[in-house]
């Protein structure tokens, strides 16, 4: 199959409640239900052979390699997603396998500065499912440069999340133009009972559903 799953940024630091984002006032409503049904589709995944790749969002204990309005919104004394500290770590719940591909990235799009799309050309994929967090920042940046680089994209929108008021929005936009978007368990039984199904007409057709309800029509 050439699909793999990409799982963006479930890191302590974002997804727990002990995490430098929530303890800086940055909270991921439904984070905890994200995380349970992300849980969910990597273990489907690897059930049935589709390479699972992890990225997680960290910076250096100096932050010369964050992005100057990021580190105004935390509070460094709390480390905030330092590589090699429990708050950069992957949560437990979706903890990567030994042989499984994670890759570090201190920008948005998970492309940038990464050799994500090295790994996916060797592995021949050509459709790119994602989850993650957040939403409308790391997930769609990277559902973007994705598309732009002729990926087909398919968003897994019950295993994101984001803070109020841009969640939804952000699945909009993407089903719009850049992305497949529906939960997770109706994308699975595509791929796995349609091998040709033409996920860009698929696309087409939801992008002609009015935005606000775009992401989940194809499902209703």
């Amino acid at each position: 199959m050439d699909t793999a799953l990409l799982v963006i940024d479930m890191q302590n630091g974002f997804c727990h409640p002990d995490g430098s984002l929530p303890r800086a006032g940055t909270v991921l409503p439904g984070v905890a239900e994200a995380v349970r049904e992300s849980a969910g589709l990597i273990q489907e995944c690897r059930r049935e052979r589709i390479p699972v790749i992890y990225t997680r969002h960290v910076w250096r204990a100096d932050f010369i390699d964050a992005p100057p309005k990021a580190v105004a919104m935390l509070n460094l004394a709390d480390r905030p997603l330092v590589r090699g500290t429990w708050d950069a770590d992957v949560v437990d719940e979706l903890r990567p396998q030994d042989d499984e591909i994670v890759l570090d990235k201190n920008r948005f799009d998970a492309f940038l500065y990464t050799d994500l799309e090295v790994v996916l050309r060797a592995l021949g994929v050509r459709r790119l499912l994602v989850c993650g967090v957040v939403t409308s920042i790391c997930v769609e940046s990277t559902v973007r440069s994705a598309q732009q680089r002729d990926f087909e994209v398919i968003v897994a929108s019950d295993c994101t999340a984001a803070p109020a008021g841009q969640h939804e929005p952000s699945l909009a936009v993407m089903a719009y133009l850049f992305a497949t978007v529906a939960p997770w368990r109706q994308v699975m039984s595509e791929l796995r009972g349609a091998a040709s199904v033409d996920w860009k007409e698929l696309g087409t057709a939801l992008a002609e559903t009015p935005p606000a309800t775009a992401f989940n029509a194809r499902w209703e």
